[in-house]
């Protein structure tokens, strides 16, 4: 299957094109500024502006499952200024230069203001929640970005860690990444007051198909395009940091082979040391087996969603978690 494009995305993502272009809006409105400073943050930001792949997983869901409500827009609003405010705390705590093929606040301007700026965002993130009047959104919302929090620290902890078992390293990118995927797509039910089995079986899609994003996400540091994902691969293996595809490989060898390879890893040898760990990782099947993973996450979250009736955001839905995938075939 050739690599999907942001094209493709937005033809799945069409039928709920308004509410993204209600939430775009919003988005401008919030982030016209309080200062000069601010504004100018704001604008750079929304230049580079994402895919909005939670916000159209909470549409589709939403409208698929009669969950969408004069509120959802708001909810998602408000998980995707979180979101973007702990990109701009991991752009500080990684030193990074560039995100989504432009330079990042923190080197642009300064690591002081990229970690004031999240701050700011985070703020505004929870006003928004707050003129939801729902006491039960706020809370998920406010669990989910715990969670966050502590599998940022968990994975800052754990650089280094060659021994990581694929189980804790699921666990880490659950939290880092999919709680803000699960909460996203159990918004819905929440904002409708529907009952817990129904919010459940959303967040179980979310968190599934956020885990399967973020395993997609690692992989790209072996086999992305630059062009495409707007950083050279590489980052993850020079950094330190352990992920899926290494740890199945590192897991199919002796410990004379593990040595020599982690001696590559985290250390000054560059794009020759990542040639090396790439070629370990592709000669022990991390690559097809990390691929292999999120697929089996993908499907195991849309058999939780498979209640859902046939519609045109139900199909979408799925081809949306189709996108996911192929991001890294």
């Amino acid at each position: 299957m050739p690599m999907l494009d942001t094209e493709s995305m937005l033809l799945y993502a069409q039928p709920v094109q308004p509410d993204l272009s209600e939430f775009d809006s919003k988005l401008n409105d919030f982030l016209r500024g309080d200062s000069p400073l601010i504004t100018s943050l704001a604008r750079h930001l929304l230049k580079s502006k994402g895919k909005r792949i939670r916000p159209v997983f909470a549409f589709l869901s939403g409208h698929a499952a009669d969950n969408f409500s004069e509120h959802s827009v708001d909810a998602s609003l408000a998980i995707e200024l979180i979101h973007t405010a702990t990109l701009l705390h991991d752009d500080v705590v990684d030193a990074s230069e560039m995100r989504r093929g432009q330079e990042t606040i923190n080197h642009k301007w300064t690591n002081l203001i990229s970690v004031l700026m999240g701050d700011y965002l985070f703020a505004k993130a929870f006003r928004v929640l707050v003129g939801t009047g729902s006491m039960e959104l706020i809370d998920a919302v406010s669990r989910a970005t715990e969670r966050v929090s502590v599998g940022e620290l968990r994975q800052i902890e754990e650089t280094g860690n060659y021994s990581l078992s694929e189980q804790e390293y699921l666990e880490i990118i659950a939290d880092k990444t999919a709680s803000l995927f699960a909460v996203s797509c159990e918004s819905g039910p929440i904002l409708k007051n529907r009952q817990a089995s129904d919010r459940k079986r959303l967040a179980d899609f979310g968190e599934k198909v956020g885990t399967a994003f973020q395993i997609i996400d690692d992989l790209l540091d072996f086999v992305g395009d630059a062009d495409v994902t707007g950083k050279e691969p590489g980052n993850d293996v020079i950094n330190g940091k352990v992920t899926l595809p290494l740890i199945h490989s590192l897991s199919r060898v002796g410990e004379a082979s593990r040595s020599e390879i982690v001696s590559h890893v985290g250390g000054e040898g560059g794009k020759a040391s990542f040639d090396k760990v790439y070629e370990f990782v592709q000669e022990n099947g991390g690559i097809g087996y990390a691929y292999k993973r999120a697929d089996e996450l993908c499907q195991q979250g849309l058999e939780a969603v498979s209640f859902l009736g046939s519609s045109v955001y139900y199909d979408s839905l799925n081809q949306m978690v189709r996108y996911t995938l192929g991001r890294a075939s």
